[in-house]
């Protein structure tokens, strides 16, 4: 890992092991990238790697010059208006109205480690070894605004965080009405574009489209990084697989508004921008004022697009994540909802509990209803103290009872909202975003609090914090159920209101980071009507989030799979629910439903007093082989076999960091007859090791109990089922939905 600098040509090469980059100062000052990839051997000039070329209808910089059009260059950070018309990462508009600046390069400073982000998530270093970073700082002569643009590279991940700051050094206002968080172009466009899209109950569905020329993009406009579109793209060749080939994955660490897009030019150059939405979004700069970007993330891999995520993976999952929880395996959890919804008392909710602890479980959570008039959901929301019609003794006395059952206590709140029947609204009714004299739109009865004030952001974390500092509260549930609309605060002038999105998810980071560090012993975990602010910034606070509303084990396999390209399983809450589901009406093997979410943050979500003798059989088998394996699960290297967008057959798995041991998930969606028979390919084992092979949900169906690594990752695991031939001999048939967990261990 090193960052070096060559005087003479100006050149900046960043590396570690297996990646570079390149940049270099140009003739104009402005930054000028030159390669990214799989690391190159250092050399002292670079500069051949600029390639201009006089042609036709193109406009060039310097008088009696034909040779340097930024039209034509590779760019860092590139600007509008002075030769070239891609877009832009950034525009300032001035007094006189003029968007046109000219960032020209001043200093740079090396150092060990990395910094922080003021007032935002960002990946962090434990020691300066792990990681080195380039500041390089441009300056706008005419306004005096400075830019500074900063890379980090890790020594142990082949990644690179990119960010940008802008300070107001100059006596006059200016407007930032673009201010991406990365730049980066690429010199062809022979690349397939992966994005993650969906909808409530569906989201992150793997997208696939190769890259033509023109505009490609992703957005949220919602005031929520959404579940419609996640922000995280990636670049692989054509002939890329999970195992082999190129892939460049882009992940930006925010939760608003936000843009992903690639531009090809009519030359084959593949300009990929990532950062805050320009949309409804500008940010008024006085003097002396600055702004600074989010983070974002750009992964690099030679070997497929499952080493692509691994190193999201570990990167988000170790120096994303923070606190107590980053390393701990997490509680098996029940959550009352599906099971109850608004309709509870105290002593339905302890015999839940008691049933649960009978069972093995760790974690009660009570979820929507325990405050103010919440009954249903027009109302109580903002009035954070208990409703003692339904709970004699408050939340704080029942999170003592469940202490006293042996079992931890958590609590759902939704912050960021209010209805308007609630003593909060008929306080303040001013506090939410709206636009005076115009209608106000609800999403599910409620209206949005304006966290750009901080009068706002304070009054919430009084009350949550009240309620915390008087009960046993190990975990909390934070969710978040409508988007953002009449996006306007009364409490800001009119040139500051294209600030208000932005202001709103720093006043949701404010008070995240307020609360995580009052309680950290607490666990977190972020939700928004299940996926839709499920984002690599949530996880700097919350180290899990509820993957999706929907519980449905089938329907799972394709949200998890997808989640999976960038984020860890560790974040992924995943949970059982009751049958027929409450999304789908589907009915499926309680089996199934625990394969599916054992490969996440595990839990029940369902009224567990009124299973069955047999139900609660299999729920105790569950829990305690969960509970042996919960780190390989939560803490293993994932590994994508089988994709339910392309097959009826899905597979996926988990290897203990030593190789020893190996947790596959196998999944039919629906049965056939008299089938071909069957093996997968497995990955991520040590070549040398003999494996003994266990199946977790039928022991006696293995035909081959030992195999070596390089067997099994060559040859395959064989999973032919009874649907293979005809059953005879009473033995076991297989079903729609049915599943398996191979269990494999070195001897």
């Amino acid at each position: 890992m090193n960052i070096i600098f060559n005087e003479q040509t100006k050149e900046f090469h960043i590396f570690n092991n297996n990646i570079s980059y390149v940049i270099k100062v140009l003739r104009n000052g402005q930054l000028g990238q030159l390669y990214f990839g799989k690391k190159i051997r250092h050399r002292d000039d670079f500069g051949h790697l600029i390639e201009s070329k006089n042609r036709p209808m193109t406009q060039y910089m310097y008088e009696k010059d034909y040779s340097f059009s930024l039209e034509h260059l590779k760019q860092e950070y590139p600007c509008y208006g002075t030769t070239d018309y891609r877009y832009p990462a950034f525009e300032i508009k001035q007094e006189n109205g003029s968007t046109i600046t000219e960032f020209e390069y001043v200093s740079h400073n090396i150092f060990k480690g990395k910094k922080s982000l003021k007032g935002l998530p960002a990946t962090y270093v434990e020691s300066d070894e792990e990681a080195m970073t380039l500041e390089v700082l441009l300056k706008d002569k005419l306004t005096e605004v400075e830019l500074t643009l900063s890379y980090t590279i890790f020594k142990d991940y082949d990644a690179i965080t990119r960010n940008a700051r802008f300070e107001n050094k100059g006596e006059k206002a200016v407007d930032l009405t673009r201010a991406l968080s990365l730049n980066l172009d690429l010199p062809d466009y022979d690349y397939e574009w992966i994005h993650l899209s969906g909808a409530w109950s569906r989201e992150r569905y793997i997208k696939t489209r190769k890259l033509e020329m023109g505009i490609q993009a992703i957005s949220s406009t919602k005031g929520i990084s959404s579940n419609n579109q996640n922000p995280f793209i990636a670049l692989k060749r054509p002939e890329t697989t999970e195992t082999l080939g190129e892939a460049i994955g882009f992940s930006l660490v925010y939760s608003g508004n936000f843009l992903a897009q690639i531009e090809v030019d009519t030359y084959d150059v593949s300009r990929v921008s990532m950062g805050i939405n320009p949309f409804g979004f500008t940010w008024h700069l006085d003097s002396k004022e600055e702004f600074q970007t989010p983070e974002a993330v750009i992964v690099y891999s030679d070997s497929g697009l499952n080493t692509m995520s691994q190193t999201f993976h570990n990167l988000f999952g170790k120096r994303l994540a923070r606190g107590e929880w980053r390393d701990k395996v997490r509680p098996i959890l029940v959550n009352n909802w599906e099971g109850t919804y608004f309709d509870f008392d105290d002593e339905k909710i302890l015999n839940i509990a008691r049933a649960a602890k009978e069972d093995g479980i760790e974690l009660f959570v009570l979820d929507d209803g325990w405050f103010g008039t919440r009954n249903d959901d027009h109302q109580g929301l903002g009035d954070w103290f208990s409703n003692r019609e339904k709970l004699q003794d408050g939340v704080e006395g029942l999170s003592h009872k469940i202490e006293e059952l042996g079992m931890k206590f958590g609590l759902w709140f939704e912050p960021e909202m209010v209805n308007k029947n609630s003593d909060l609204f008929r306080k303040y009714p001013d506090w939410i975003l709206h636009v005076p004299g115009r209608n106000q739109s609800h999403g599910r009865n409620q209206f949005v609090l304006d966290y750009s004030r901080k009068e706002v952001v304070d009054y919430i974390y009084n009350m949550m914090a009240e309620v915390i500092r008087n009960s046993k509260i190990s975990y909390i549930k934070w969710d978040m159920n409508r988007c953002l609309t009449e996006c306007y605060s009364v409490a800001l002038p009119p040139e500051r209101q294209g600030e208000v999105f932005h202001r709103y998810v720093l006043g949701v980071y404010d008070l995240y980071d307020r609360l995580t560090k009052e309680f950290p012993h607490i666990l977190f975990e972020s939700c928004s009507s299940g996926g839709a602010r499920f984002d690599a910034a949530m996880l700097y606070y919350a180290p899990q989030c509820w993957t999706s509303d929907d519980t449905d084990a089938i329907e799972r396999l394709k949200i998890q799979y997808g989640t999976s390209m960038v984020y860890p399983v560790s974040s992924m809450g995943a949970h059982v629910s009751v049958t027929p589901n409450h999304q789908l009406q589907r009915m499926t093997p309680i089996e199934t439903r625990a394969n599916v979410a054992f490969f996440g943050a595990f839990g029940y979500e369902l009224d567990m007093s009124k299973l069955s003798e047999e139900e609660h059989r299999k729920v105790r088998e569950q829990v305690e082989f969960f509970k042996e394996y919960r780190e390989i699960f939560q803490f293993g290297t994932f590994y994508r076999l089988l994709s339910p967008f392309t097959s009826n057959i899905v597979s996926w798995m988990v290897v203990s960091k030593d190789q020893k041991t190996a947790l596959v998930g196998y999944y039919k969606v629906l049965n056939d007859v008299n089938c071909a028979y069957r093996r997968v390919k497995l990955q991520g084992l040590n070549p040398e090791f003999n494996y003994t092979i266990a199946n977790f949900n039928n022991p006696k169906e293995i035909a081959t109990q030992n195999c070596y690594g390089d067997e099994l990752m060559n040859l395959g695991l064989l999973t032919t089922d009874p649907s293979s031939g005809q059953v005879l001999d009473g033995t076991r048939k297989s079903n729609d939905f049915d599943s398996t967990i191979y269990i494999l261990k070195a001897k």
